[in-house]
C-alpha cells in the first residue's frame, strides 16, 4: 500500500533522537535498527571506518495518524555533511488542545521555540519549534469553544 513518510538525517544522534521520539509518541520501532557496520562490502567502496560502524543506517517509527518517520546518520567518511535547514518541518494535526500542549511541552524541551501554542486567525491552535536535535515541528488543532481569538 502506498504511504507517505518523512526522512530525517542526523550526525551520529539518530538512535538517541528516535528513542526520544518513541518516548514521546509511544510504540516501537517498526524493525530493528540497521547499523552502518552491517552494510556488506561492495566492489569499489571503501570499508566502513570503525568509528562509523555503530551509526544508524536506517530506522523507522510510526507516530500519529499512520505517519512514519524514518532516519539515518550521515557518513562523514563519505563526505556527507549534515546541513540542518528550514526546508523540512513535521506538521502534526492533532486531535485536541490537550494533546497539542502535551506534545509541544515534550518535543520542544531543550529546543528553540518559534511560537508557543497560539490561537490563529484560521481557527486552529498552532505552535512551531525546533527540537533539541534540529528537527522543525508545527503542531495544530481545531480550537474548542472559549479558546479562540477575542
Amino acid at each position: 500500500m502506498a504511504s507517505v513518510s518523512t526522512y530525517l538525517n542526523f550526525d551520529g544522534t539518530c538512535e538517541e533522537a528516535f528513542a526520544f521520539y518513541r518516548d514521546v509518541f509511544g510504540g516501537e520501532l517498526t524493525a530493528p535498527i540497521m547499523r552502518m557496520g552491517e552494510v556488506p562490502p561492495s566492489p569499489g567502496m571503501p570499508p566502513v571506518p570503525e568509528d562509523e560502524k555503530d551509526r544508524v543506517m536506517h530506522c523507522a517509527l510510526d507516530i500519529l495518524g499512520g505517519h512514519r518517520i524514518m532516519g539515518s546518520d550521515i557518513m562523514p567518511s563519505m563526505g556527507h555533511v549534515l546541513k540542518p535547514g528550514n526546508n523540512v518541518y513535521l506538521n502534526l494535526a492533532v486531535d485536541d488542545e490537550d494533546q497539542l500542549r502535551d506534545l509541544f511541552a515534550r518535543l520542544s524541551a531543550g529546543g528553540d521555540i518559534e511560537m508557543e501554542p497560539t490561537p490563529m486567525f484560521w481557527g486552529d491552535l498552532y505552535a512551531s519549534f525546533t527540537d533539541r536535535f534540529g528537527i522543525q515541528w508545527m503542531l495544530d488543532t481545531a480550537m474548542t469553544e472559549g479558546t479562540g481569538l477575542a
